[in-house]
């Protein structure tokens, strides 16, 4: 009698970030009465896989703190001041994954990392929606993503604060992420 062992190869498959089809966005509430929405403009995310398996993801993120953008100019200076960023001793936000868990079979996930803000590092969980693969109409293999999550922007160093006269809150610690990725298999 012989036996017979199979081995079974998972290929390593990279994969970049599309910025054009890709967006990190944040809310912040302003006044406790409404919202601030900003972005970063440059940023990137690439992904290593066993086959087409995210569950297997090597993932890595970075955003420069100098595009932070949300529509006012002096907000947005401010932003990247000490007071918040600190963009000229900090000039990066990262993010690496961990560990990722299925909450259903419909594409669901829970994603850990660890997020790096101003030097100062926390674990954080972020809730993902896979939106699937598909090939483009010039034979490129894509996988969409939407993330979101919340972090405390006082637990990253952020610590500026203000009230208003009547002792309301004028930023406040909560920050929710959102974000939408869209990334392409390179050969």
């Amino acid at each position: 009698r012989c036996l017979t062992i199979k081995i079974y190869y998972m290929a390593k498959v990279k994969w970049a970030l599309d910025p054009i089809h890709s967006e990190i966005q944040f809310k912040i509430r302003h006044l406790m009465i409404s919202n601030v929405t900003g972005q970063f403009t440059k940023f990137d995310v690439s992904a290593e896989t066993e086959d087409e398996d995210f569950l297997t993801a090597k993932i890595s993120f970075t955003a420069d703190v100098g595009s932070v953008a949300t529509g006012d100019e002096q907000r947005d200076g401010h932003l990247k001041s000490p007071d918040f960023f600190d963009a000229t001793r900090f000039p990066q936000i990262k993010f690496a994954a961990t560990k990722y868990e299925s909450v259903d079979n419909d594409g669901s996930y829970e994603l850990y990392g660890d997020l790096t803000i101003r030097d100062i590092t926390k674990k954080i969980k972020l809730d993902v929606e896979f939106g699937g693969i598909a090939k483009d109409p010039w034979g490129n293999t894509r996988a969409g993503f939407e993330i979101n999550g919340k972090v405390n922007r006082k637990e990253f160093g952020l610590q500026w604060h203000a009230v208003t006269e009547a002792g309301g809150v004028v930023v406040s610690d909560d920050v929710r992420i959102r974000c939408a990725i869209e990334l392409i298999k390179q050969s």
